[in-house]
């Protein structure tokens, strides 16, 4: 009868230990988010930075913008200068025009005296004088029209200065790049800011990633776009599970990291994976996670 038992017993706890593997975690880690960094592109004085931590806010709204005084002097200044090199420009077409006009006129008395010198009634230095007169006006319009163009380069460099100083206008306004909570704020309204200079940090957390590590034996349970179920801590003794999205598996192994834990604590070598989540507010970056292989749809979260 003790021998039954005994049994009894021992039955108990091998299915006590096998419902206890099953329930044990697969993998373990922490999740994560794609942060995005906001930085200045102008320098000066913020005018205006509606950001608060915290703070939801929608893709390509203004969040302020810095000061454009100096900017805004320079492109009046480069106007007014595109202004009058534009008119000098006018001036020597103008020039040209009558040139023009000039070497029709000579030509109309080139043809007579040409006639005339037939008749022997004009001389070849009236010709040649004619000749002299209509090279000088050649040259007298290759040069203006030299110096038309080199006023339209001005002209055009200008008008690119003015483009440079309209793009750097409209990259003083801080426009927030995605769809997210501000997780960090590192500037303040009245500060200077300088090209580069971080303001603040946002990233979009309904779609949180869960990056674990598994042991190679495990790799064969890993495919891209399968479901996997993912718990976190709900209380002191119990977890909230939701589906998660296999997104990514590392194509090389590495070394266990010193703060995650494996199914099997032996492994040295490991492969990172990351599964997606829908987050409902309860998931935040840094908390713990854990995993567990399950047969499910590859719809994505």
């Amino acid at each position: 009868m003790k021998q039954y038992l005994l049994g009894i017993f021992a039955g108990i706890a091998i299915l006590s230990s096998c419902s206890s593997d099953k329930n044990k975690p697969e993998a373990y880690g922490t999740f994560e988010a794609t942060e995005v960094m906001v930085s200045s592109f102008g320098t000066g004085q913020i005018m205006k930075f509606d950001v608060e931590e915290g703070q939801l806010l929608d893709s390509g709204i203004l969040v302020g913008y810095i000061d454009t005084t100096d900017l805004c002097l320079k492109r009046k200044q480069s106007v007014e200068t595109r202004g009058a090199t534009a008119s000098r420009k006018d001036d020597v077409a103008s020039q040209i025009a009558v040139q023009e006009q000039n070497r029709e006129n000579v030509l109309v008395d080139k043809n007579r005296v040409e006639r005339l010198l037939k008749d022997g009634a004009a001389t070849q230095k009236q010709m040649d004088d004619i000749n002299a007169s209509l090279n000088l006006i050649d040259k007298q319009v290759a040069s203006l029209k030299i110096q038309f163009g080199g006023i339209s380069s001005q002209v055009a460099s200008i008008t690119q200065q003015i483009a440079q100083l309209d793009e750097s206008i409209s990259r003083s306004e801080i426009i927030n790049p995605i769809k997210g909570t501000v997780l960090t704020k590192y500037a303040e309204k009245d500060e200077v800011a300088t090209y580069g200079k971080p303001l603040y940090k946002i990233a979009d957390l309904s779609v949180i990633t869960l990056r674990a590590y598994v042991g190679g034996t495990q790799l064969p349970y890993i495919k891209l776009g399968s479901g996997i179920d993912v718990a976190y801590d709900k209380d002191e003794n119990t977890n909230t599970h939701v589906q998660g999205i296999i997104s990514w598996v590392s194509p090389t192994a590495e070394f266990t990291p010193k703060t995650i834990q494996t199914k099997e604590e032996r492994v040295n070598l490991v492969y990172a994976v990351k599964v997606r989540v829908k987050n409902d507010g309860s998931m935040k970056i840094g908390m713990p996670g854990e995993i567990r292989f399950i047969n499910t749809s590859n719809q994505k979260p």
